[in-house]
């Protein structure tokens, strides 16, 4: 049996091991924000080369990659012209094997995005489709379908886009044609037609072919999202997105026929040692384990922690619930506070609970942030997530304690959310504003120039040189944190709750570490026993109270 380099770079072929993925702490890359390094305001494929070292002193297990290949980015690279080919703006696909292999070389693994919903309008079969017309073997790679109404004006069903507006749009520049075609998001992001053979069979190549190149695993956008139902039924009075209730045959969310896909993709990544996949399935809780089946997915984004109010109650029970579903069919939890797609915590954590998300960027009121609030409970929820079994995702930026950069203005604004929603959601360009390294420069360490979005002062710092060293810094808490975690917490999975009061999370690991995080508006007393690290540095090992919104580590 072959074998790859483990989490910290040494070998290993026990089969009695746990896999790498089970416990890892896997560091999310949007590479068009992490570094430049020709200075033409996009992060690139040298520039992440040139960061490495930083990761490895992070201590991450992984990195996940979001998608890199060759695309118009309309869409953030989730519009895929070609999934052979790495866009020119981020370097070449000679390139990416290089840094594979020095990944490796660090003892990081490589999870790259994988793209099956959809391709981009740009894709060569895309192209061909529309030349082919109606009928045509082209086109029935993809979904078109004549329209209702006088002249096939109106759409064929009533199935919104994600980003907002119908899910269809018309070829209104072949007016002889005048067929519609289903795109769940954006336009130029046309959905494909996974009843077509053609389809399964190019992405086991696309599979294989970076398989071949060393990556570690795969993760699957918009996994829920493949299989639509087979006369397009209309959506009625069922909602548009499936995570808001439990729905019985969604036409386009969640249908049965999304197993046998995956079940085929296992195979293929059984035919090589130690590789995984990970789905984005924005599902009800319910149904997570049907894709955690032994024969289908590795793992799958649990996002309910993300979406959790600070509340010990719901938080608490967002944990149990996801350790015992994941238990129950022989896989583990994964732990994710921000991603490229949502509000990052450090600011949604500043904002009372029940306010729109989506729109407060628009409409405000921005009086009603607490900054300060925001950080001191992100660097809490941090210990939370790091201290649980299972695998923790970061985000890039998560542990500077990076905000959301709501206030860019609308010039500079780049997802196709802001003009679908007709500019009441400025969309989630606000957390992928490009990474603070240095303290100065034009783009404070990101590149010689300026970045693609622009870096507000504050994130000077923020910077990994201002919190470099700085024992009380959110950089230094996470480098401990990840450091205590593979020394104390990475040989078993078990959890144990505890009742410490009723505005208390709190848990013991086998290794007889407890978190206790105080989420009440009142000081708790201090748990007993050794302090290993806590989220407020000014919090003494003597300590007899814990502060609100704060989470200590003991044992």
């Amino acid at each position: 049996m072959s074998t790859t380099p483990n989490a910290r770079g040494t070998q290993s072929d026990d089969p009695d091991a746990a896999p790498w993925w089970r416990r890892a702490v896997v560091y999310q890359v949007y590479l068009r924000s992490f570094a430049d390094a020709n200075g033409d305001g996009t992060g690139d494929i040298a520039g992440l080369r040139s960061r490495l070292p930083y990761l490895a002193d992070l201590g991450v297990d992984a990195i996940w990659l979001n998608p890199w290949y060759a695309s118009p980015l309309r869409d953030g690279g989730y519009d895929v012209a070609d999934f052979r080919e790495i866009d020119p703006r981020f370097g070449s696909t000679a390139e990416a094997v290089e840094l594979i292999a020095e990944c490796h070389d660090h003892g990081i693994r490589v999870i790259v995005d994988i793209v099956p919903n959809h391709t981009s309008s740009e894709h060569e079969w895309f192209h061909a489709a529309v030349i082919a017309g109606p009928g045509s073997a082209e086109r029935s790679r993809y979904h078109f379908l004549p329209g209702r109404g006088p002249g096939g004006s109106e759409p064929p069903t009533d199935w919104p886009s994600v980003f907002g507006g119908p899910a269809w749009t018309r070829l209104n520049d072949h007016p002889d044609d005048g067929e519609w075609y289903l795109h769940l998001f954006d336009p130029s992001q046309p959905d494909l037609n996974w009843d077509h053979p053609g389809v399964h069979a190019e992405f086991h190549d696309i599979l294989r072919f970076w398989l071949d190149r060393g990556v570690d695993g795969f993760r699957v956008d918009v996994a829920h999202g493949l299989v639509k139902h087979p006369t397009y039924a209309d959506l009625d009075d069922r909602p548009p997105h499936v995570q808001a209730a439990t729905v019985h045959d969604h036409p386009f969310w969640d249908r049965d026929g999304l197993h046998d896909i995956y079940r085929s993709w296992r195979s293929v990544l059984d035919e090589y040692d130690d590789r995984m996949m990970v789905a984005e399935a924005t599902i009800h809780a319910s149904r997570y384990p049907l894709y955690l089946r032994p024969d289908e997915f590795h793992q799958a984004f649990d996002f309910d922690l993300l979406r959790a109010e600070w509340s010990a109650k719901d938080v608490g029970e967002i944990v149990h619930r996801a350790v015992a579903t994941a238990a129950s069919v022989g896989s583990n939890p994964t732990w994710v506070l921000s991603n490229h797609d949502v509000m990052r915590h450090a600011t949604r954590f500043g904002l009372p609970h029940g306010v729109d998300l989506a729109t407060w960027s628009v409409t405000g009121p921005h009086d009603l942030l607490d900054a300060g609030l925001g950080r001191r409970r992100a660097r809490a929820a941090a210990l939370v997530a790091l201290a649980l079994p299972g695998s923790t995702y970061l985000y890039q930026g998560d542990e500077l304690a990076l905000p959301e950069v709501w206030d860019l203005p609308p010039e500079v604004l780049d997802d196709p959310v802001w003009t679908r929603s007709g500019h009441t959601e400025k969309g989630r360009d606000g957390c992928r504003v490009p990474m603070p390294w240095s303290a100065d420069g034009p783009s404070l360490g990101f590149g010689d120039g300026p970045p693609w979005l622009p870096q507000p002062a504050s994130f000077a710092e923020l910077s990994v040189e201002s919190q470099t060293a700085d024992p009380d810094s959110t950089l230094e808490l996470y480098r401990r944190a990840i450091a205590l975690r593979r020394e104390l917490l990475v040989d078993d999975e078990q959890v144990a709750e505890l009742d410490l009061g009723a505005d208390v999370l709190a848990f013991e690991r086998g290794a007889g570490l407890r978190s206790v995080t105080n989420m009440g508006a009142s000081p708790i007393a201090m748990p007993t026993g050794e302090l290993l690290l806590s989220s407020d540095p000014a919090l003494a090992a003597t300590a007899v109270e814990l502060p609100p919104d704060v989470t200590v580590w003991v044992r």
